[in-house]
């Protein structure tokens, strides 16, 4: 084993907690948990069913090294020695394709589609106003007293580059190339629960049968879960409540083995101007933070689409966003209001654990 695996072994096993319940086992199998910090900026969990530690290190480093090549390709804010990302490809935008991993086409063909699907509510090509708002939300958070927002006509400059069109994928060539010099990607609405959704396949035919994979919160699972009794039962998610200050820290546990969990929401990243809160999710049609929610929940069995849903119906008036839900098979959706009510989609309330 190399110097770089042997470290990331070390690192997995010295964040693993390990279970080993003599009622919590697949035959000899027994429940595992490893955690990490440093991929896609957030904190990721790793839970599942071995036959024993070293098995389940095995395929906790798969998942780890599997999701590092994704979030090292994905990355739009730094360079990796011998990697063209997506900050490569903003970096040649105008002058000339750039050459890129069979991953970086696969994520954006997965999201030129999902354009055309949400009639452009979630599109990868929002980076130029998407940059502006990060860089003024970034000011604000390092110098609260000097917060300010983005100039509304630098805005509406910028939104004259965001033509998905632009985007040239030559699938024969294996490159990628905007044509717009003042053009720049953005994934990051789709990037990590797409990646998840990939990793979790890979581990998956590798030979991991049952198994959750959380990285910031978005949820794959796949086979099933142990109770203490040793039946077989659904993984349990819990779906987090936006008020934070609240006592219930949970909305929803469901049941979701074979699914996926992604909540878009506005209590996290956002800083303050005026003593007014200014998140994250910004509407492509009026280029300011969506107002509609303070949190969105798509249930469906592909992170990857999860991901892109979550953002596109926060996107989007209730009514237009449900019609959306309603429309796709196995597709859930939970919508909580400002005033804290909540609306569910029609199969929602079967997947509540009871």
């Amino acid at each position: 084993m190399d110097k770089l695996k042997q470290k990331i072994t070390a690192f997995l096993l010295g964040m693993m907690m390990i279970s080993m319940l003599s009622a919590c086992s697949f035959g000899k199998d027994m429940r595992y948990e490893a955690s990490f910090l440093e991929l896609f900026d957030t904190a990721s969990v790793i839970v599942g069913y071995a036959k024993s530690e070293e098995e389940f290190t095995k395929y906790s480093q798969m998942i780890y090294d599997e999701l590092k090549v994704y979030n090292e390709l994905y990355d739009i804010y730094n360079d990796y020695e011998g990697v063209n990302n997506i900050k490569t490809i903003n970096d040649n935008a105008g002058i000339k394709p750039v050459k890129v991993d069979r991953k970086i086409i696969d994520l954006l063909l997965f999201s030129r589609d999902w354009y055309e699907k949400t009639n452009g509510e979630i599109n990868v090509a929002f980076g130029s106003v998407l940059s502006l708002w990060h860089d003024h939300r970034t000011a604000g958070l390092d110098n609260p007293e000097k917060a300010t927002l983005p100039d509304y006509e630098e805005l509406k400059a910028r939104n004259q580059h965001i033509d998905i069109d632009d985007m040239v994928i030559d699938e024969e060539a294996s490159t990628i190339y905007l044509k717009d010099p003042e053009m720049s990607l953005d994934v990051g609405a789709i990037a990590k629960g797409y990646a998840v959704e990939r990793a979790a396949l890979f581990a998956q035919q590798a030979g991991f049968e049952n198994g959750m994979i959380s990285v910031g919160g978005n949820v794959r699972t796949f086979g099933n879960k142990l109770d203490d009794n040793g039946k077989e039962i659904p993984w349990s998610v819990g779906i987090q409540n936006p008020d934070l200050s609240s006592d219930e820290k949970t909305l929803y546990v469901l049941n979701l083995s074979g699914y996926s969990l992604v909540t878009s929401g506005i209590y996290e990243r956002y800083y303050v101007v005026d003593g007014k809160q200014y998140h994250h999710i910004i509407d492509p049609k009026t280029l300011m933070p969506t107002e509609y929610f303070v949190s969105v929940s798509i249930i469906c069995p592909d992170s990857g689409m999860a991901d892109a849903l979550s953002t596109a119906v926060f996107n989007m008036p209730y009514e237009e966003g449900s019609k959306l839900i309603e429309g796709l098979d196995g597709v859930e959706a939970l919508w909580v209001f400002p005033d804290q009510s909540m609306k569910y989609s029609s199969g929602f309330q079967a997947m509540i654990k009871e």
